[in-house]
C-alpha cells in the first residue's frame, strides 16, 4: 500500500511539473497585471509606467498597471501575494512594502520572503541631505561637528513616521552620534518651506524632489546617500566619504506571488533587465530621479534581506514606530 502511494504521489508531482512547464512555455498568452502598491502619479506608478512599456514589448504582451494603494503599500502587496502563481500578477515593491513595513507593522497578512518569488532588483532612487541656505555647514563633515556643539538644539525633518525620510535620518544620527529632534510632517513637500526659512535644520529628500530647490539657490546639498557619486547628481559627494558605509536607497524590484514557475521567473527577469538597458528608459528613469538596476532573482533577494536586517536595527535601536 505505502509503495502504491509513493508511486502514485510521485506520478502526480510529475503531473505538475509538465503542467507548470507547459504553461510557462507558452507564457504569455494574455496580458499581465502588474499591482502598484501606492497612489497614481507617485514615483513607484510612473516607474511602473516606464518600465512596463518595454516590457510589454519584450513579452510581447501587455502588461496593464493596477494601483492598490494604502497601509503603506500593505494592501497591494497582501493581493500580489495571495494571487495565483501563473505569471499573469507581478508586484513592484518597494523599500517601504519589504524591507521597513515588515519591522514597522509585524502584524502583516504577508511574509516577504515566505510569500513571494523574487524576480528582478530594478532600481535605485537616492535621496539627498539638505540644509538651509544660512546654515553655517557647507560640508557633511562641517554639518556633523555643528551638531555635536549644539547637541539637541538642531531639528530634522520627515515625512513622517516610520518612513524611509525618518529612518536615513536616524542612521546618519547612529552613525554620526549627534542628537537632533524629529520633526514629521505630512510629506517632504510640507517640510520644504520651512527648511528653506530655517525653521528646520536638515531633511534627507528624494532627488527629483530637492534638487530643483538647490539648482534655483534655495537650498544647500551637502551630499548624496549612496556609497558612490550617483549619475543623477555627480556634483554631490557621498555621505559615505565622511561615514563609512552609510547608504540609504528606496530600491525597487519586481516580484510574483509564491510557486512562480522557474522558467517564468527567468522569462520576466530577462524582459526586465533588457528593458532597464534600453537608453530610452534609462533616460526616462533618470528624471524621475531613479537609477535603474539589472539583477538576477538571486540577487534581489540577498539585496532585501541585507537592507530589511539594516532598517529592523535602526527601528528597534531607536523605538521607530509607524503614524
Amino acid at each position: 500500500m505505502k509503495r502504491i502511494q509513493f508511486i502514485q504521489a510521485c506520478a502526480a508531482a510529475l503531473c505538475l511539473a509538465a503542467s507548470s512547464a507547459s504553461l510557462a512555455q507558452g507564457y504569455p498568452t494574455k496580458p499581465i497585471r502588474l499591482i502598484v502598491p501606492f497612489p497614481a502619479g507617485g514615483a513607484t506608478d510612473l516607474f511602473a509606467r516606464t518600465l512596463s512599456q518595454k516590457m510589454g514589448e519584450k513579452l510581447g504582451t501587455t502588461l496593464v498597471i493596477d494601483n492598490k494603494p494604502g497601509a503603506g503599500g500593505a494592501i497591494g502587496s497582501d493581493m500580489a501575494a495571495k494571487a495565483t502563481p501563473d505569471g499573469y500578477t507581478l508586484l513592484l515593491a518597494t523599500t517601504s512594502t519589504h524591507s521597513i513595513g515588515p519591522a514597522i507593522t509585524p502584524k502583516l497578512p504577508y511574509d516577504t520572503v515566505r510569500d513571494f518569488t523574487p524576480i528582478a532588483h530594478v532600481g535605485d532612487a537616492p535621496s539627498i541631505m539638505l540644509v538651509p541656505n544660512n546654515s553655517p555647514a557647507k560640508t557633511v563633515r562641517e554639518w556633523i561637528d555643528y551638531a555635536k556643539k549644539n547637541p539637541g538644539k538642531l531639528n530634522y525633518a520627515s515625512s513622517g513616521n516610520g518612513t524611509i525620510v525618518q529612518l536615513t535620518a536616524e542612521l546618519f544620527k547612529s552613525q554620526a552620534g549627534v542628537f537632533v529632534t524629529h520633526i514629521p510632517y505630512k510629506g517632504t513637500a510640507l517640510a520644504i518651506p520651512d527648511l528653506i526659512t530655517g525653521k528646520v535644520d536638515v531633511l534627507f529628500d528624494s532627488l527629483p524632489t530637492g534638487m530643483p530647490h538647490v539648482r534655483d539657490g534655495r537650498l544647500r546639498a551637502l551630499g548624496v546617500t549612496t556609497l558612490k557619486r550617483s549619475p543623477l547628481a555627480p556634483e554631490l559627494p557621498p555621505i559615505a566619504d565622511v561615514l563609512p558605509g552609510f547608504e540609504s536607497n528606496t530600491w525597487f524590484g519586481l516580484y510574483g506571488p509564491k510557486g512562480l514557475p522557474a522558467d517564468m521567473v527567468a522569462r520576466i527577469n530577462t524582459a526586465a533587465n533588457q528593458s532597464l538597458s534600453d537608453p530610452e528608459v534609462r533616460d526616462k528613469l533618470a528624471r524621475l530621479g531613479i537609477e535603474p538596476t539589472t539583477s538576477t532573482p538571486a540577487q534581489l533577494a540577498s539585496l532585501v534581506a541585507a537592507d530589511a536586517a539594516k532598517w529592523k536595527q535602526i527601528i528597534t535601536d531607536r523605538k521607530i514606530t509607524g503614524d
